[in-house]
């Protein structure tokens, strides 16, 4: 076995990690980002379809194209935040697996079933968006994943024309602590798992 981490980077990651709804002023820079994706882009996909593609909202008119979009509990929460990453979908994922997944070609013929390609998809993205999640608490930033936003004006603001569909947001930042509700309960282990 490899070296566990140790407690206080399970913290960071899990323990206490929180979903943040407001921020400080301070910015998240580009480079950041860049290396947010580097960290992210590792976390396993089935046949490394890795369908999932970043949009990082930063400037004020991509933030104002994005408030428009969202359900009102979720304005301030977008506005303050120093970027939101749309995590969305490609629905032609496969047509990457040549060159994402080489030792199998002919990879993407699996994917002309329309409802595996889809389940696929949405498995997969969401996973890669966790893989984000994770990865930005590594590198010391908050989070605050949300859905509460209608994917339709999304698509039609940040994605026509292409083939790509919006999954969920998460914004980025140093989270504050107002509005920093108490953690909820989790369900123990002998409620939810199983050792057979």
């Amino acid at each position: 076995m490899k070296k566990a981490l140790d407690d206080a980077a399970l913290d960071i990651l899990f323990r206490e990690a929180r979903s943040y709804n407001r921020w400080a002023a301070e910015g998240v820079s580009d480079e950041t980002l860049h290396q947010l994706y580097e960290l992210l882009k590792f976390g396993p996909t089935s046949l490394n379809t890795t369908p999932a593609r970043f949009v990082f909202v930063k400037s004020a008119e991509a933030k104002t194209k994005l408030v428009a979009c969202l359900s009102p509990g979720n304005v301030v929460k977008v506005e303050r935040a120093p970027v939101t990453v749309i995590i969305a979908m490609d629905e032609k994922f496969y047509e990457k697996l040549t060159t994402l997944f080489p030792q199998r070609p002919g990879a993407a013929n699996m994917f002309k079933d329309e409802t595996y390609a889809q389940v696929t998809m949405m498995r997969n993205a969401t996973l890669q968006g966790a893989y984000l999640i994770l990865a930005a608490r590594a590198l010391g930033l908050d989070c605050g994943p949300m859905s509460g936003f209608d994917n339709a004006k999304v698509d039609a603001a940040f994605f026509a024309g292409t083939p790509l569909k919006s999954n969920f947001l998460c914004a980025l930042g140093t989270g504050t602590t107002e509005l920093l509700y108490p953690r909820n309960p989790r369900l123990p282990f002998d409620e939810v798992c199983k050792i057979v």
